[in-house]
């Protein structure tokens, strides 16, 4: 029941996202005087809807979306009335058709950035001196934390009964203990751990020097196999070595919490990092799809994959469901400013697109009244449809193929 919460919470909050972009383009275009005729939640068939002025607002029947109204979007829009020949949207200047078309990217920004600001002064936001790296993580003290087994494979997956039980557990070791040496060898990072064990054999006894709560003991115990790539090359080829069963437990917290005014500074820093994280995810859209098809094809999920609204929301469940509301609120924040970004993307239909198309027609009047030439006038819109199209075809499959795998074979971050 906790799942199925999460699902639908997560959807009616991309839900009201969704909707807040549209009302950004509704409050800005009326903010400058154009004519907005509609403004509905949702698509399909008409449920409710109400008049106020000149503006029908409504909600539809399938809850995917919304959409504004705005008359005159383009020169070769039909729907203009008579009298409304100076409002429609075409006919304003450039930086206030800018303002409107990028109102709906500004909102899903500002939601995210709110989010993020409540983050930060109550759950916290992540430490940026969390080790993120295997090369910082070596300099952690080897303060350990107790596998439930050892996996034979290089693999990451849930224990199974076949597999071996954590050699540090059968030694008596615990979470928190901080090894000092393996068989004499003094141990003074979690790397030093990892390099002596790699100087060891599966099937080796390890004496094991430890501190656990300020007090100095050892134990012994007979270390298992698992595989591993060489430390110096993470992508090398992997090979039996000894395992003793244990992560590590960084010195750092995982998470920083700020009052009120240091939340604004640490609100920047994270969003300057979301911003850089979405740019490489977009960048790497092109080079997933296969890896999606090898998905719904019955292949192993690629955790690095995007994911749709479908999966977002399944991910949201899985959140609520394990008590992880942190996990909810970031991926809220995570795929609102996503699409904040996609949004301005230079690309029709997205209102980047309109904004685009705004600017290039002031750059080229500006080009030729400049060299003497008249005026060209406004883009015709009908001529660019075809590479419309080819976008909608593209970004339709796309969505399509994120969608299907997301529901055959769907990123998990929780064992369920």
């Amino acid at each position: 029941m906790s799942y199925l919460l999460g699902v639908v919470l997560f959807a009616l909050a991309i839900l009201i996202s969704v909707s807040l972009h549209e009302a950004g383009h509704l409050l800005t275009a009326k903010m400058f005087g154009m004519k907005v005729t509609k403004y509905f939640v949702g698509f399909g068939p008409t449920i409710w809807s109400f008049r106020r002025g000149e503006t029908e607002y409504g909600l539809k029947g399938i809850p995917l979306g919304g959409f504004c109204k705005i008359v005159g979007m383009t020169p070769q829009d039909d729907d203009v009335e008579p009298g409304d020949e100076s409002r429609v949207m075409w006919r304003y200047p450039v930086w206030k058709r800018t303002i409107v078309m990028a109102a709906g990217s500004i909102t899903h920004f500002a939601l995210a950035l709110v989010t993020i600001w409540i983050l930060a002064v109550s759950a916290g936001l992540p430490n940026p001196d969390f080790p993120t790296t295997d090369a910082q993580a070596r300099q952690e003290p080897a303060v350990i934390q107790l596998s439930e087994c050892v996996v034979p494979e290089n693999a990451v997956r849930a224990c199974t009964p076949a597999d071996a039980a954590s050699p540090a557990a059968q030694g008596q070791l615990r979470n928190g203990d901080r090894i000092t040496s393996v068989n004499g060898t003094p141990i003074n990072s979690y790397g030093d751990l990892l390099t002596t064990l790699r100087g060891l054999k599966p099937g080796d006894t390890a004496q094991i020097a430890y501190v656990r709560d300020g007090q100095s003991a050892t134990t012994s115990t007979v270390l298992a196999q698992t595989q591993r790539p060489p430390l110096n090359d993470p992508n090398g080829a992997a090979a039996p070595v000894a395992a003793l069963g244990v992560g590590l437990v960084p010195s750092t917290p995982t998470r920083v919490t700020y009052g009120p005014v240091g939340a604004f500074g640490a609100t920047a820093d994270f969003t300057g990092q979301l911003a850089v994280g979405t740019a490489q995810a977009l960048q790497r859209l092109p080079q997933k799809v296969p890896a999606l098809w090898t998905a719904l094809t019955g292949g192993e999920r690629d955790v690095d994959t995007p994911i749709s609204v479908v999966g977002a929301s399944r991910l949201g469940g899985e959140a609520v469901e394990n008590n992880a509301w942190l996990v909810f609120f970031m991926l809220f924040v995570s795929l609102n400013f996503f699409i904040g970004v996609f949004n301005l993307l230079p690309l029709l239909p997205v209102d980047g697109g309109h904004i685009a198309i705004a600017w290039f027609e002031r750059a080229r009047s500006w080009v030729y009244a400049r060299i003497g030439r008249t005026d060209p006038g406004r883009v015709d819109y009908l001529k660019l449809m075809p590479f419309t199209y080819v976008v909608i075809l593209i970004g339709g499959a796309f969505t399509l193929l994120t969608i299907a795998a997301d529901v055959v074979n769907p990123i998990t971050l929780f064992s369920r």
